[in-house]
């Protein structure tokens, strides 16, 4: 077999020129370069991110300086703490008046509401829900901490945080982001809850209760002049004006505060454990009589409370009375000037006697003031009118009284001690006005008022199993006086409890281990004022 060369097409590729060190070299060299032109990308991305976030955080650490800074007047002194005077006494129930208020400004104006975000009325009604829920949440979760941080940055850092919220309610038009802003404000709207406790730390025991009803009262003021506010300027205005109007009040509660506000130290300094403190809580609620037997009177006074204004507007505005929505809201002033006697009765009566002895002659007042309302309602206004004014008079001074004697127990656990007591008043508040509610759409006004008789006995109940003077949790051990007991006497000497506590925290302020304050002696002192 012959083959042909002819017949084969050889086609030779030219060989490559072998490579040499220095091609070796300028291949290595463009990797490298490439490699660390990517790694000094990456690097410098990460040093523009570190950069950004120290810039971010030097913000921040300055905003937070320029909000819990105190001025030199405001500085805590322990040579020579301040005083608890009358101004600040006032500034603290303002502080208190426009705060709670926050909470009620949308009650008379749902439906304008309902309008405005194009909602169903049933379903703006979701408005008030979601902002008590969200002071709820501030109430479990946020109170406790003021037995652990300094009250004025604390205070300070809420308020301004409840301001810069509450600008999204004044300009949103959206119903879900104005529900959801509504919540945040409302989880914030806790500072109340933190002066309560502070007012009981700092006045003294034999203003206490006086001092305790000028807050107190700004409390339910608020909770009556938002109502009033809020459907006056909306009427004759828009229902944005009243929530600029709140904005604007929040920002110079903020300034006052900032300004005027001592300093106080904390009760609890150094120690910080959140849920331990949680837990605490729940310890309280099992362990103390006292706090039970309080909480208890106060969840029947708050549903008292709310069952008789929730149904008020149905009455008023169907026959015989069909009032327009002006005049019904012109009732609040009715609680407005019993709060303002609140204190003077507090000096006179509950700074003189037991707090359990106040607080069952609340429950009869609220019981006079039920009876009146409930069977002459049909006959007559002025059985609503004089209903308002003893139901205002009964509760506020079961809420004073109770309050003076569950911040007696342990003057450094009072903020845990106010979270377990209101909140019992909320569940009182939302029960008040489901079962109001029901019981008027079934059985009109004598359902409701019925249903308040109940809740009034069952009032008194709680505070006759168990007496002023008695440590277990029924019986009447002790005695039967009502008239507080004076240094040497029985029971409990709260007076120089408080003054011990203020001396310790002193000393804690001063490192000298707790035993004196200012060189004399807490028994020194003790056997002074018993001479």
């Amino acid at each position: 077999m012959m083959i042909r060369t002819s017949d084969l097409t050889i086609e030779a590729t030219p060989p490559s020129p072998p490579k040499t060190d220095v091609d070796d070299n300028e291949n290595h060299g463009k990797h490298i370069n490439y490699t660390h032109e990517s790694t000094s990308t990456v690097e410098g991305h990460d040093e523009k991110k570190q950069q950004f976030s120290i810039m971010i955080e030097n913000c921040f650490a300055k905003f937070w300086g320029l909000i819990t800074y105190t001025p030199k007047r405001c500085r805590y002194d322990p040579e020579s703490p301040p005083k608890f005077s009358m101004a600040l006494n006032l500034l603290f129930a303002f502080a208190c008046t426009f705060t709670v208020a926050n909470l009620y400004y949308s009650h008379p104006i749902l439906n304008i509401l309902a309008a405005e975000f194009n909602v169903s009325n049933e379903r703006a009604s979701i408005i008030p829900t979601v902002m008590q829920a969200g002071y709820a949440a501030g109430l479990l979760f946020i109170c406790p901490l003021g037995d652990i941080y300094k009250r004025r940055g604390f205070v300070l850092i809420l308020v301004f945080c409840t301001a810069t919220m509450w600008l999204g309610l004044c300009l949103t038009n959206s119903f879900p982001v104005f529900v959801g802003i509504s919540f945040l404000a409302a989880l914030t709207t806790v500072t109340p809850q933190l002066m309560l406790p502070l007012v009981g730390d700092l006045a003294p025991p034999d203003r206490r209760a006086t001092c305790l009803a000028i807050v107190s009262s700004g409390l339910l003021l608020g909770l009556l002049i938002a109502r009033l506010l809020s459907g006056i300027l909306t009427q004759y205005t828009t229902w944005r004006t009243i929530y600029w109007f709140s904005f604007s009040l929040q920002y110079l509660l903020f300034t006052l505060l900032y300004l005027f506000m001592p300093d106080y130290p904390s009760t609890n300094p150094g120690s910080f454990n959140y849920l331990s403190h949680l837990h605490s809580i729940l310890h309280l609620f099992l362990t103390q009589p006292l706090l039970i037997q309080a909480s208890l009177i106060g969840l029947t006074t708050s549903t008292l409370f709310t069952t008789y204004w929730t149904t008020l507007t149905f009455l008023l505005s169907s026959p015989p009375y069909s009032l327009p929505p002006l005049p019904i809201s012109l009732f609040s002033l009715l609680g407005i000037l019993t709060l303002l006697l609140s204190p003077l009765y507090s000096h006179l009566i509950i700074d003189k006697f037991v707090p359990l002895f106040s607080s069952i002659l609340g429950l009869l007042y609220c019981l006079i003031g039920i009876c009146i309302g409930t069977f002459t309602a049909d006959l007559t206004i002025a059985g609503p009118i004089l209903q308002a004014i003893f139901l205002d008079i009964g509760i506020n001074t079961c809420m004073i009284a109770n309050r003076c004697a569950v911040y007696a127990i342990d003057a450094k656990m009072r903020n845990r001690i106010n979270t377990v007591y209101m909140g019992w008043v909320f569940v009182g508040q939302l029960v008040g006005t489901a079962v109001g509610n029901t019981l008027f759409a079934r059985y009109g006004w004598r359902g409701s008022g019925g249903v308040g008789l109940g809740f009034v006995a069952l009032g008194l109940l709680c505070a006759v199993v168990r007496g002023p003077w008695e440590k277990g949790w029924m019986g009447w051990g002790g005695g039967w006086g009502v008239r507080r007991k004076d240094f040497g006497g029985e029971g409990e000497l709260e007076e120089v409890v408080v003054e011990r506590v203020v001396d310790e925290l002193r000393d804690e302020e001063m490192g000298e281990g707790g035993k004196k304050t200012n060189g004399v002696d807490i028994g020194e002192k003790q056997k002074e004022k018993d001479m």
